[in-house]
């Protein structure tokens, strides 16, 4: 009797083996799903690795991120222009990692092709945007600049019904005539930027150089204030481009100045016949009086002629000390200057009549 097991013995032992397989089982397959976890966890940071070293697109491009774009639609837009779209997830681990999510900035910006996610955040964070550039030309005039202003495809138009005087209002200028204020430069501007808060820039530059310039100027110049330099420096702007000779030619006129003599420059003649000049300046249009006509008047014109140069500036308040008081165009972009009306003569005769005279 004793060495007997009952039927409920065997149906406990049949009952733990069952249990002892259903946790092997168990056992067996949440080690599996372990390890596949693991091995899709190594893939994930693996592939998230990849996305964050890797560059972002192939060849380099332009990305818009508008105004009032939240992470996701910065992330949808980085998404369309990458040449894999990574899961969004990587883009949300990224911006936690770096912490930039609150502020990335709207804007153009440049999308180099050796760029990585990271960079592409970092860029976004710094608000480096894109930059164009606008250049005004030494000797170009306010009209000249306006109309390049209405032609730059980039720029907002705003001064379409303004006049001077307005655009001078708005920009906090305190004169009514816009000749000659702005300074000839290459401006870098992002896209967004309009055309006013352009000229603006260009105004509080020419005032800043003028200030600068002025506080160093040489003693006993006949230039009683800022603008008269500015006036002056137009008008050696328009009668020589070659930087290393304005000096002698502002020379020349603050010499002229000194004694009263009229400076009888033709750029400020045909500044004043405006729209009548036809190219050729004849010695009719020398004798018709305007306001600009330095043959029938004495003193400086009543405004600039045009937009001088920093070096057309430093010219007049820093003058070439010279005996002259003429000089003629030779002909090679140069100027022969003279210290008698028979030297310059001679010298008239000689670069502009195409003929020699005897010394």
């Amino acid at each position: 009797m004793g060495g007997r097991s009952t039927s409920k013995d065997t149906g406990k032992k049949a009952k733990a083996r069952g249990t002892l397989r259903r946790r092997a089982w168990t056992s067996l397959l949440l080690a599996v799903l372990g390890v596949a976890l693991v091995s899709l966890a190594l893939q994930s940071w693996h592939g998230y690795t990849r996305f964050k070293n890797d560059p972002l697109v192939s060849s380099e491009r332009v990305l818009l991120i508008e105004q009032g774009v939240g992470f996701n639609g910065i992330v949808d837009r980085l998404r369309s222009e990458a040449a894999r779209p990574h899961p969004r997830w990587y883009w949300r681990l990224l911006e936690r990692e770096l912490d930039v999510g609150r502020r990335l900035k709207a804007g153009e910006y440049q999308l180099r092709a050796d760029m990585t996610p990271v960079d592409t955040l970092r860029l976004l964070e710094s608000g480096r945007v894109l930059q164009y550039r606008f250049t005004i030309l030494e000797g170009s005039r306010f009209a000249d600049v306006r109309r390049e202003l209405r032609a730059d495809p980039v720029l907002q138009q705003t001064l379409d019904g303004l006049d001077e005087a307005a655009i001078l209002q708005r920009i906090g200028a305190v004169q009514t005539q816009a000749e000659g204020l702005f300074l000839p430069e290459t401006y870098q501007f992002p896209r967004g930027f309009t055309d006013l808060q352009l000229l603006e820039r260009a105004y509080w530059a020419m005032q800043r150089e003028l200030e600068r310039q002025w506080a160093e100027r040489d003693e006993d110049l006949p230039l009683s204030d800022p603008y008269e330099a500015l006036i002056l420096a137009s008008v050696v702007e328009k009668e020589s481009g070659q930087i290393d000779e304005q000096p002698q030619v502002a020379g020349v006129f603050i010499n002229r100045m000194r004694i009263g003599m009229r400076l009888q420059s033709d750029p400020t003649v045909i500044y004043g016949l405006g729209d009548a000049f036809d190219g050729d300046l004849r010695r009719v249009d020398l004798r018709t009086d305007t306001p600009y006509n330095s043959y029938t008047r004495a003193g400086l014109p009543p405004t600039p002629i045009a937009l001088p140069g920093a070096a057309a500036i430093r010219a007049v308040l820093h003058p070439a000390t010279t005996d002259a008081f003429y000089f003629v165009a030779r002909g090679d972009g140069r100027h022969q200057f003279s210290r008698t009306l028979a030297e310059h003569n001679r010298a008239v005769a000689r670069y502009q009549l195409g003929r020699r005279q005897n010394p």
